[in-house]
C-alpha cells in the first residue's frame, strides 16, 4: 500500500507558513503549545512589544580580553541543554543587581541562570573527570552526576578560537546602554522578537575571534586593505584587480614561489627511448 502524502498547496499557503514563522518569533513558547487566538495574540503584542523594545537584554559569552566569543541567540544552548529561549528574557523592568540571572523555564529544571558551554561540533566537551558536560549538574557548582566520580565541579582544558581556555570566559548579561558603553554594537531596530539576546546582524552568528566588529576581532587597518596585489595572493584576487598583480615581496630567508602570471609554462617534454634501447633494458 502506498503510505505517501500528496499535499496540494493553493497560492496563500507561503503567506500562511510566513505568518506562523513571525508569530513563532514573537511568541516563542509562550503560548504552551496552544496556539493564541487573533484576539489574544493582538493582547500580547500591544503588552509584550513595548517591554522588549524597552528592556532588551544584550547576552554574551566573553573572554577576558573583553571580546565576545560568542554571541548568544534564541536556539543556543545553555549548560543544562535547554535553549536560551526557554529561559525568561523578558522582564517589566531592568533589575537593578548585576550580574542579572536568567533562569530555565522549563519545569523541573535546576538552572538558575543561562549559562553558555562551548561544544566541539555536535558532540559536548568533557570535564577533567573524563565525564561530559551533560554529565554534570544545571546548577551552580555542575557537580558530576555519574555514580562513583568525586568531581564538584565542571573543569575543562578546552581552549576557545580565541585562544583562552574556558575557565577564562564569562558570561555578560547587559542593557543596550550598557553594551553601547563598552563599545560594542548595538540593534538599529528592535525586531520584537523573542530571545533574541545579543543578535544583531548576520554577522552575529560568527564566532569572535573571526567577526570583523568591535565584538569581535575588530576590522583589518586600512592599509592592509589597500595593499597592492601580489602574485601570492589568491587567484581570484590576481585575476581581477585592475591595477594588477606585483611581484611578491620574499621574507628574509625565504625564496618566494614562481607564480604562473610571472613565469612562462616550461615545456613539458620527455625524452622517448628507441626500441632496441628498450629492448635492452629488459635483458
Amino acid at each position: 500500500m502506498d503510505s505517501r502524502v500528496h499535499l496540494k498547496l493553493d497560492r496563500t499557503a507561503g503567506s500562511s507558513i510566513d505568518a506562523y514563522l513571525e508569530y513563532k518569533r514573537i511568541v516563542g513558547d509562550d503560548d504552551n503549545g496552544k496556539l493564541f487566538t487573533p484576539e489574544e495574540y493582538e493582547e500580547y503584542k500591544r503588552k509584550v512589544l513595548p517591554l522588549r523594545s524597552k528592556n532588551r537584554l544584550y547576552v554574551s559569552w566573553s573572554n577576558s580580553q573583553g571580546m565576545d566569543c560568542k554571541i548568544i541567540g534564541p536556539e543556543t544552548k545553555c549548560f543544562c541543554q535547554h535553549r536560551y529561549r526557554q529561559h525568561q528574557t523578558d522582564f517589566e523592568s531592568i533589575p537593578e543587581t548585576r550580574p542579572i540571572h536568567l533562569p530555565c523555564k522549563v519545569k523541573n529544571c535546576s538552572c538558575r541562570s543561562y549559562e553558555y558551554i562551548p561544544t566541539i561540533g555536535s558532540q559536548p566537551i568533557r570535564c577533567h573527570c573524563k565525564h561530559f558536560a551533560t554529565d554534570h549538574s544545571a546548577k551552580n557548582d555542575h557537580q558530576c552526576t555519574k555514580p562513583g566520580c568525586t568531581c564538584q565541579n565542571f573543569t575543562t582544558s578546552f581552549n576557545c578560537g580565541c585562544g583562552e581556555i574556558v575557565g577564562c570566559h564569562s558570561m555578560i548579561v547587559e542593557t543596550k546602554e550598557e553594551r553601547f558603553g563598552r563599545g560594542h554594537p548595538v540593534a538599529r531596530e528592535e525586531p520584537g522578537y523573542a530571545a533574541m539576546g545579543g543578535i544583531t546582524g548576520f554577522s552575529s552568528l560568527i564566532d569572535g575571534y573571526m567577526r570583523l566588529d568591535d565584538s569581535g576581532v575588530g576590522a583589518p587597518p586600512l592599509e592592509w586593505l589597500e595593499q597592492p596585489t601580489t602574485s601570492s595572493d589568491h587567484p581570484f584576487l590576481r585575476a581581477y584587480d585592475p591595477k594588477g598583480v606585483q611581484p611578491a615581496k620574499s621574507r628574509p630567508g625565504i625564496k618566494p614561489k614562481p607564480s604562473s602570471l610571472t613565469t612562462q609554462k616550461q615545456p613539458m617534454t620527455r625524452k622517448v627511448a628507441s626500441k632496441t634501447t628498450y629492448h635492452r633494458k629488459g635483458t
